[in-house]
């Protein structure tokens, strides 16, 4: 098949702050469907415990792992749609098919049936596979080959990012609180969908209508336009979703197989193209694919938020403020207020710092050691500061978000600009969806890790502590090890910063 046009040389684009004006319709476009993703995500986990375990914390454990296989095979689709983006219609009607098919989804979710319920998570999955790499991969073609400012444009894509899932959960979570019926003891996550489901259809206006800008940025590459190519592709979509839904049903260790499975073909389809493009692309797509390892780590006790950090809120965490209980799904927000508030700060620290500017794998260590000191105030607080009415102290589980975010800074957005810099050049679209397969390890991880951590009766503070204690420790040496072996993936980038 044609792959789509390979931009070498991004077009001259009028500028806006700074950066190419079609960043900023891109941020936005990203705004809205972040803001559909996380305004359900935060009630996931506590949405299935509630309809379909009667509120039994017996669903703690497999409430978890449903989230966590969600979020893996969300992530996992994307290497399908990278393929897709690259090689059959290209992004922009990648983009657009996915926004579609992800509205869709979110509507069906609240159906209050569990097989129609899962099959809206399929649904999602499979729309989410065709817009998410390949947006991402479209803000990087906005930049020539070493334009210093890619890193900040990706760093400022990733707010975007955030400030719609900073909204989402505020909004959503009011919504459930108060709109048809439902209260804080008892929401109505109806509201939650209803309200997810109008913020993918603005992102899709959002895009149909600013794609202009782009320039040809995206398009079908010559001899592959034909809309039929876009129906077999709708076809495929809709044939995959049963697929997907059995991948929902069946034991997340299972999961973790074809997972990894997955992630091991990957790897051998890039090191045969690095391979064939000589020895300076070979190294490059070496060094990629170890930080996509560690990725794994970074992610699999990262993603607690929408589920075991979740029920530490409900169950072990004071949220009581003279009489006015804070909601679970609002800590979902502190992630994404940290990040905007914090993002310009390192974007400006990276720039400052010049020659001095740590390395890529360093970058990485940094993450990965900052999520795990997160880990540690658990520890300190699970240990030491539990009242006597067996809870901790609120702002313990608030500043656990905001050292992650400090982590997340380091590696995200960083990550993302990588992909775009070492990536075979005909597979950079295959290359971000390598990514966050990389990154859907890590979820399905969390997901089992999380159960572990409820155990089979809910979450105690024991449980929790021991859980959040391994954590701690596998952080902690993953990120030493990256710093040790930072000279060596140096040398493998051949000079990309």
């Amino acid at each position: 098949m044609a792959t789509t046009t390979a931009t070498s040389a991004a077009p001259e684009f009028p500028q806006m702050l700074g950066h190419p004006r079609p960043l900023w319709m891109l941020f936005m476009t990203e705004f809205w469907e972040r803001f559909a993703f996380y305004g359900m995500r935060w009630a996931l986990a506590l949405y299935i415990v509630a309809q379909f375990y009667a509120g039994d914390s017996v669903g703690e454990a497999p409430a978890s792992k449903l989230y966590g296989a969600y979020l893996a095979l969300v992530y996992a689709a994307a290497l399908f749609g990278g393929y897709v983006a690259d090689r059959v219609i290209g992004y922009q009607r990648s983009i657009l098919l996915g926004a579609v098919v992800m509205a869709v989804g979110l509507f069906m979710v609240m159906v209050p049936n569990e097989v129609v319920f899962k099959i809206g998570l399929a649904t999602i999955i499979a729309g989410n596979g065709l817009f998410k790499p390949n947006i991402s991969t479209m803000v990087g073609q906005l930049y020539a080959p070493g334009d210093a400012r890619r890193d900040s444009g990706f760093t400022l894509f990733y707010m975007g990012i955030n400030a719609g899932a900073f909204v989402a959960p505020l909004l959503t979570g009011w919504a459930a609180e108060h709109l048809f019926g439902g209260s804080p003891q008892m929401p109505a996550y109806k509201a939650v969908f209803i309200a997810s489901g109008v913020g993918m259809l603005v992102s899709l206006v959002w895009f149909w209508i600013g794609r202009q800008q782009l320039r040809g940025i995206g398009r079908p590459a010559a001899g592959t336009e034909s809309m039929l190519r876009v129906l077999y592709v709708a076809l495929g979509v809709l044939a995959s979703i049963p697929a997907i839904f059995f991948l929902l049903t069946i034991d997340a260790a299972q999961l973790q197989w074809l997972l990894s499975a997955l992630f091991v073909a990957l790897c051998v389809l890039i090191l045969r193209e690095g391979f064939a493009d000589g020895a300076v692309a070979r190294d490059k797509a070496i060094a990629m694919l170890i930080i996509f390892a560690f990725n794994v780590l970074f992610w699999m006790f990262f993603e607690q938020a929408g589920s075991s950090f979740n029920f530490l809120a409900q169950n072990i965490v004071n949220r009581d403020f003279g009489g006015w209980i804070f909601p679970v799904g609002w800590f979902q927000s502190v992630n994404s207020l940290a990040i905007i508030t914090l993002a310009p700060v390192i974007a400006w620290i990276w720039v400052r710092m010049g020659r001095a500017n740590p390395s890529i794998p360093r970058k990485f260590g940094l993450g990965i050691i900052f999520n795990g000191l997160a880990f540690l105030l658990l520890m300190f607080a699970l240990s030491s500061l539990v009242s006597d009415a067996g809870k901790i102290p609120f702002w313990t589980l608030f500043m656990v978000y905001v050292i992650q975010s400090v982590g997340e800074l380091c590696l995200s957005p960083i990550g993302l600009s990588m992909v775009t810099k070492l990536a075979p050049l005909r597979l950079v679209g295959f290359g971000m969806g390598g990514w966050f397969l990389s990154t859907a390890i890590g979820n399905n991880l969390s997901g089992i890790f999380a159960g572990h951590v409820s155990g089979e009766g809910g979450m105690t503070t024991a449980s929790a502590l021991e859980g959040y204690t391994f954590g701690f420790w596998v952080l902690i040496g993953a990120g030493a090890l990256l710093f040790l072996i930072a000279p060596l993936i140096n040398r493998l980038m051949h000079g990309v910063k």
